[in-house]
């Protein structure tokens, strides 16, 4: 049977795609120009134009990165550095002005890429009449080095992996009309890193206007490096490198940048969210502020109002870091990961709040709390007293998997409708699929890109309404109020 295709007219020059899923698919369409030869650690620029239809029938290639072999990826990972392309998932090219929601992945900055199938936009495109778009962007070294100490045009290369996540969106307002879209009606979204992307993106002045509304799963806005410890960063990558000049850099071969790379992660690395040698509880080859395109940090921008136009709904996972784990946790374990978040006086708190937990259950509660859900409630409280369109969250829908409970990433397959996927059932556990929960959090995820309420109230501070999506989801009053308080003062 001949597949159906479709052809569009975009900015840069006609994409043809094809019917997939009951949707029409767009894949590896490019949004900027490659990072090769002189741009290499530059901003991203518009593509070169082209005349002849171009096919975008499969997806494009990764940016470059080091395998991990985790559970969301089916098969290796194809890289390159000619990665800065996006994917389209329509109900149809016609004018009908669809709700859009724009999907930046996460990995930690270093792995990742837009066409994961935990991803596929197939679902809103038909549950919600939703266009969906999700993008690839720079990682790693490649999309985050400072390395302004060369000069002017490097000034934000320690955001060019941001500045990608911007030409994309500008890119979506040039465009999406064509595929269905309405510019105006623009959803940002993204888990983890792309979570700490949206929230770093709702607290960049130059992005505003490019979305309008947002959601950061897992993901807020205090996981952005001060530009010393990105500084310091760039001094360990070279000198792993064995560069420092603006040509070596552009000639040196990818193998030899991903290599340095991790040698530079491994040097500073404290333990998934616990403070290191830069000094914060953020890894190397995060975006950094106090640069020219974020002068202050995510978080300080947002109080200050910046992205009060913006709908957000964020929230976490209730079990987040069993995803990783800290092995074996005894009572002396369990004090020093309460040192590496400077929470040494927390472990009571905890002790007392959960009676009957063991240390190792005591470590992923604070060690949650401190990455994901406090940072969640410290964004919607910076957002108070300059909009009211601010809504919160919890995961917490136990896997059958032994230990991973309400883990970190779980919840995607969730958003997305997607428990058919590859992979998702290694993280759900055997039993029946627990669809009756993915389709709680679906409908709330298309509401809230379609009409910009998710359904139950919005975040003020004296009642702290929380969405809980389980079993049985309900919205709650204030969860777990004593250990909210007690990370007052606490970063």
């Amino acid at each position: 049977m001949a597949t159906t295709t479709t052809t569009v007219e975009t900015s840069s020059g006609p994409v043809v795609g094809r019917s997939k899923n009951h949707c029409l698919l767009f894949a590896g369409v490019p949004y900027a120009q490659p990072p090769l030869e002189n741009l290499r650690f530059k901003p991203p620029v518009p593509h070169t134009p082209w005349v002849e239809p171009q096919e975008a029938l499969k997806f494009g290639p990764a940016a470059p990165q080091i395998a991990t072999g985790g559970m969301t990826d089916a098969v290796p990972v194809r890289w390159d550095e000619d990665c800065l392309t996006l994917n389209i998932s329509t109900p149809g090219c016609d004018a009908a002005g669809r709700a859009v929601l724009v999907w930046i992945h996460g990995g930690g900055y270093r792995t990742g890429q837009g066409s994961i199938p935990w991803y596929n936009g197939a679902s809103f495109c038909q549950n919600g009449d939703i266009v969906v778009v999700s993008i690839n962007y720079r990682l790693g070294a490649l999309g985050f080095t400072d390395l302004s100490h060369l000069g002017e045009e490097y000034a934000n290369s320690a955001l060019l992996g941001t500045l990608d996540q911007i030409a994309a969106l500008r890119w979506v307002e040039d465009n999406i009309t064509a595929f269905g879209g309405d510019p105006a009606k623009v959803t940002i979204a993204g888990e983890s890193a792309g979570g700490f992307s949206v929230a770093t993106l709702i607290g960049c002045r130059s992005a505003q206007g490019l979305f309008h509304r947002a959601i950061p799963q897992s993901g807020a806005a205090q996981h952005t490096l001060p530009k010393a410890a990105s500084a310091r960063v760039t001094e360990v990558f070279l000198e792993r490198l064995g560069i420092d000049d603006a040509i070596g850099l552009a000639s040196v071969s990818v193998d030899e940048i991903l290599r340095a790379q991790a040698e530079t992660c491994a040097y500073f690395e404290g333990g998934a969210g616990l403070n290191n040698q830069l000094g914060v509880p953020v890894s190397a080859f995060y975006p950094a502020h106090e640069t020219p395109l974020l002068p202050e940090s995510p978080l300080d921008a947002i109080k200050a109002g910046v992205g009060r136009e913006v709908a957000v709904l964020t929230g976490s996972n209730s079990d987040e870091t069993t995803l990783w784990g800290y092995g074996r946790v005894d009572e002396d374990k369990l004090e020093r990961i309460a040192a590496g978040l400077h929470a040494e006086r927390l472990v009571e708190v905890y002790q007392k709040t959960r009676a009957t937990d063991d240390p190792e259950t005591l470590a992923i509660a604070m060690t949650t709390d401190h990455m994901f859900r406090i940072p969640a409630i410290r964004l919607a409280e910076a957002r108070l007293g300059h909009t009211d369109q601010t809504w919160l969250y919890q995961f917490d829908w136990a896997s059958r998997v032994e230990k991973l409970k309400a883990t970190h990433a779980l919840e995607i397959p969730f958003a997305f409708d997607n428990l058919h996927q590859p992979g998702v059932d290694a993280f759900i556990g055997p039993g029946d699929k627990p669809q009756h929960v993915a389709e709680a959090m679906h409908t709330a995820w298309i509401d809230f890109i379609n009409m910009g309420d998710p359904g139950w109230a919005t975040y003020e501070t004296d009642a702290r309404t929380t969405m809980m999506f389980a079993d049985a989801s309900a919205a709650v009053r204030d969860p777990a109020p004593v250990e909210r308080q007690a990370w007052e003062g606490i970063r």
